[in-house]
C-alpha cells in the first residue's frame, strides 16, 4: 500500500486516523493495520495517541485542539490554556489543559500533550465553541477559566497566585455570579483577593 498517498487522502477530511475504521475501509485486518501504522510512526508520518487513534502528520493544518473533544466529548479547554488564550495570564505551558468528567488523564505524543483534570458534573458549563480547520472544540469563558483554576488549586491545597493575572478585561459581575455556583471556599477566596483589590483600586 502507498501509505503516503493514503495518509494525504485521509488528511483532507480529518487529522485523525482510527485504526479499525481504516481496516474496514481498506478491507485489511486490524492487526495488519496496526503494524502498518507502527511503521509509519517510525517514519514520522503518524503519531500514536491511543491503541486505535493516531495523529496524521500529513494532514493539513494539524492542531492538537482537534483532539480535545474527540478524546473527551464533554471536556473543554480551561485553566492555564484558557487563561493564556484570553490574555489573562502570560504563563506558557507545554500542554493543553482541559477539565472534564471522569478520571484525570494525560495524552502525549511527540508533538502534542493534552491534560484532562476532573471537575464535578454540576460545574461542567461556561464555555464557548471555537473553530479549527477540521472541526470545533470547547473553550472556557475567561471568568469560568479563572474559577476553575481557583477551585482546582484550592482542592489541591495550593493558594492561587492571582497577582500574576491581568484581570482588566474580566466581567466582575459575571465572575461573582458564576462563583456563586461553586463551593463557598471559591467565592470566599474571590472576595478576599480579586474583588477587594479591585474595589480598593
Amino acid at each position: 500500500m502507498d501509505w503516503v498517498r493514503i495518509l494525504k487522502e485521509e488528511g483532507t477530511a480529518s487529522p485523525l486516523l482510527v485504526a479499525d475504521e481504516i481496516a474496514k475501509k481498506y478491507d485489511i485486518s486490524l492487526p495488519s493495520i496496526r503494524k502498518a501504522l507502527g511503521r509509519q510512526e517510525k517514519r514520522g508520518l503518524v503519531e500514536r495517541i491511543t491503541h486505535k487513534l493516531y495523529l496524521n502528520n500529513l494532514a493539513r493544518d494539524v492542531s492538537p485542539y482537534d483532539l480535545v473533544n474527540v478524546l473527551r466529548p464533554c471536556a473543554y479547554v480551561s485553566l492555564d490554556s484558557a487563561l493564556r488564550f484570553w490574555g489573562i495570564s502570560t504563563q506558557t505551558t507545554s500542554a493543553i489543559t482541559c477539565v472534564s468528567l471522569g478520571k484525570p488523564r494525560e495524552y502525549r505524543t511527540k508533538s502534542i500533550r493534552i491534560v484532562y483534570r476532573t471537575i464535578a458534573e454540576k460545574l461542567l458549563w461556561g464555555f464557548v465553541e471555537k473553530q479549527t480547520f477540521y472541526g470545533k472544540y470547547r473553550l472556557a469563558e475567561p471568568e469560568k477559566a479563572i474559577l476553575d483554576w481557583i477551585y482546582l488549586s484550592l482542592q489541591e491545597g495550593v493558594e492561587p497566585a492571582v497577582d500574576e493575572l491581568d484581570l482588566r478585561s474580566i466581567d466582575k459581575q459575571k465572575l461573582v455570579r458564576y462563583a456563586s455556583k461553586y463551593p463557598a471556599s471559591v467565592l470566599a477566596f474571590l472576595v478576599r483577593t480579586i474583588l477587594l483589590e479591585s474595589f480598593a483600586a
